[in-house]
């Protein structure tokens, strides 16, 4: 697994989430050792562009079986190793969601607790697939992932202004029998800067990950470009289509040293449900 690299806190504001890691360059080419092609049993199948919003319905389930990947390789290689940036509410930077009632939930959307509000966008569905790297790419059950990302206006819960009094896009999840586990949510926006994505850690137990203890690994997911097109020509995201212009994956200072292991596959229309999919291996 490669070397973790160095969190830094950043002033509150979006537009600077992860500026200055691309200095850290002995931990950038750590990551690239450990890094082989993994096999993600699929090609993104996008289908036309709708509106901006829709409500899940029995469309979603048939779509999220359709996302699911499944691993098809007896050599998985590791998700790497990223920061967690500056908003993780893991209480590394401030507060921590981790050890509150509630946390873990699969409709990630709304806020919790004492808490009320909710994320606006276009419905988006995480299918993930926890695998043992030691054991050959095997499901790793009974695992659990932390996940959160920015909402579409490019804010992070809890941290960026506007949203310090919410706690939506933020859960955990525990993997079934054969490593999977799902979240829903809304489609992130593209904020300046950075290409479009989503932060996860991976904790060996829900006790652990609710305890806050000690990760497997923190990561995140590089959003498909396609599937990006088809949502921000949508309302409400029309300041993410000048943001992604201005960077990409191969200039991302997270991803520009290769995504191979991090980049989702993407099925569904924004006039229904989205639904990305990723084989994690730790």
């Amino acid at each position: 697994m490669a070397t973790q690299r160095t969190q830094q806190v950043f002033e509150d504001d979006p537009h600077d989430h992860d500026r200055g890691l691309s200095f850290d360059v002995s931990t950038l080419m750590n990551r690239r050792r450990a890094l082989q092609l993994v096999a993600l049993g699929g090609l993104t199948t996008l289908v036309g562009c709708g509106s901006s919003s829709g409500s899940r319905t029995a469309g979603a389930s048939s779509t999220t079986a359709a996302a699911t990947t499944a691993a098809t390789s007896s050599d998985v290689a590791g998700v790497p190793q990223e920061t967690g940036g500056p908003y993780p509410a893991d209480g590394s930077n401030g507060p921590n969601v981790l050890t509150e009632s509630g946390i873990v939930r699969r409709d990630i959307t709304t806020s919790f607790g004492s808490v009320s509000g909710s994320a606006q966008g276009v419905p988006l569905t995480i299918n993930l697939k926890i695998l043992d790297v030691s054991a050959g790419g095997t499901p790793l059950a009974g695992a659990a992932v932390y996940l959160w990302h920015c909402d579409r206006e490019g804010r992070y819960s809890l941290y960026s202004q506007g949203a310090t009094d919410q706690n939506y896009l933020r859960g955990v999840q525990e993997s079934a029998s054969d490593g999977t586990l799902t979240f829903e949510s809304i489609f992130p926006a593209a904020y300046p800067g950075r290409w479009p994505h989503i932060h996860f850690e991976v904790y060996p137990t829900l006790a652990a990950a609710t305890s806050a203890g000690s990760k497997l690994v923190t990561s995140q997911i590089a959003l498909p470009e396609d599937a990006c097109n088809l949502v921000y020509a949508g309302t409400g995201y029309e300041q993410s289509i000048q943001n992604m212009s201005q960077t990409s994956l191969e200039t991302d200072n997270v991803f520009s040293d290769g995504f191979s292991t991090q980049l989702a596959t993407a099925t569904g229309t924004p006039a229904t449900t989205m639904a990305i999919a990723l084989n994690v291996g730790v």
